[in-house]
């Protein structure tokens, strides 16, 4: 049997690896990668700034729209402008496109590079500013790779929000309370990709103190600030002040090949310097109450725009994962996870993960999956979806033809896979 390791990063499959190791981490999709990684659920597996990576150098266009937005006189906008675009806020251009993000050079909150400006500020996060937030470190074990988002403490006894694409693709969490300098491991509660936001939950933690929320909204040309782990620090966050531009903003990711875009609705759009790092944190208002958690920015523009998920949005989202509640935008738990590539076009067997279930058949590459149990299967987004029927832990036969055209069937145990 051949067994293969690729590397995961994002494509433009949901769970997209190529055959060998990338240097960097980007978004969600990579236009022009052409393999997926067989486990079940949807989302992506991305997380929060990839930590001692670069950025990306892929351009795109996007569209906004929304209400109450304030006047501006700081020439085009430039959601109409070709080769601006947002990527979320934890820089890693983290969505359904490849998109440009701001070069940095390691001083928290400064964006760096030709047409990065700003007439906000960014400072060190005050002793008020770190109550109820934390610094979120994911581990993606089949990337090989962390990454550090920001989150928000809810409840005393450790429920944390934070935002899903921060820990999307992550097969381990820790969370550092910045307050304390306490870290924690944390489960994966629930997500909701199409808000973007997950729900955790820190293992043995009680007496916490929580983040103060404003569900009351925000006007055009109040002060906020955004308070995140800009650009991966490590030991204080960034503090980003700015004022609120406009209300119930939509962002779309456009597509780029194979790649669909991605939606966001109802955010606030703030001039904050939001930057790597920011995702997940906290967007207060001038009395150091939480309005919004930062979520998104713009990317290769002369003035940075950030954008944050109003916080009467998030608390509702949260109490669904925390109760349960069945919906089709949310997902729970870990995925049952096979752990083979495939290519695209079909079922062939790219490579497989190292020490996965897959390991333990004499499924190899260039094979071609043909059945998964009595379901036959021919494409790889049918057996994303015949995968995603089962748990893990569950037992089902495999069956496939070899380069030499013999049928083989196996039995395997599903794995666990990365968060969805």
């Amino acid at each position: 049997m051949t067994e293969q390791s690729p590397t995961p990063i994002l494509g433009p499959d949901p769970f997209a690896v190529p055959p060998t190791p990338r240097p960097r981490r980007t978004r969600r999709l990579i236009a022009g990668l052409a393999t997926t990684a067989v486990v079940a659920g949807v989302g992506g597996v991305g997380a929060g700034y990839a930590l001692g990576h670069g950025s990306g150098d892929f351009t795109s266009t996007t569209t906004s729209s929304g209400t109450d937005r304030a006047p501006t006189s700081n020439g085009p906008d430039i959601r109409t402008i070709p080769g601006y675009g947002w990527s979320w806020s934890d820089g890693r251009n983290q969505g359904d496109v490849p998109l440009p993000i701001n070069p940095y050079d390691g001083r928290a909150g400064q964006p760096t590079g030709p047409g990065t400006t700003s007439s906000d500020t960014t400072t060190k996060a005050s002793t008020s500013q770190l109550t109820g937030l934390v610094r979120v470190i994911s581990t993606m074990k089949y990337e090989q790779a962390k990454a550090a988002g920001t989150g928000m403490i809810l409840t005393s006894n450790g429920e944390v929000v934070t935002n899903h694409h921060v820990v999307a693709g992550s097969t381990s969490v820790k969370v550092k309370v910045m307050s304390t300098g306490k870290t924690y491991a944390a489960k994966v509660v629930g997500t909701d990709a199409k808000d973007d936001v997950a729900v955790l939950h820190l293992t043995g933690a009680s007496g916490l103190t929580t983040v103060t929320a404003d569900t009351n909204g925000v006007s055009v040309g109040d002060t906020v600030t955004a308070v995140g782990d800009a650009n991966g620090t490590v030991s204080y966050l960034s503090a980003a002040r700015g004022k609120v531009l406009a209300k119930q903003q939509s962002i779309t990711t456009q597509g780029d090949g194979t790649a669909a875009g991605e939606r966001l609705t109802g955010l606030i759009e703030i001039s904050s310097d939001v930057i790597s790092g920011d995702s997940g944190g906290a967007t207060y208002d001038s009395q150091g109450r939480v309005v919004g958690m930062t979520t998104a920015a713009s990317s290769g523009s002369p003035d940075v725009v950030g954008y944050a998920v109003p916080i009467a949005k998030v608390l509702r989202v949260a109490d669904d994962l925390e109760t349960g509640v069945t919906s089709s935008r949310y997902d729970y738990g870990s995925p049952a996870f096979l752990g083979i590539a495939l290519g695209h076009a079909g079922t062939t067997v790219q490579g497989v993960y190292e020490g996965t279930p897959a390991t333990r058949t004499s499924i190899a590459a260039g094979d071609r999956i043909t059945a998964v149990g009595s379901t036959k299967v021919r494409s790889a987004t049918q057996l994303h979806d015949v995968v995603g029927q089962h748990s893990p832990g569950d037992q089902v036969s495999i069956t496939w033809t070899d380069p030499a055209g013999a049928s083989h069937t196996e039995t395997v145990t599903l794995g666990t896979g990365p968060v969805a």
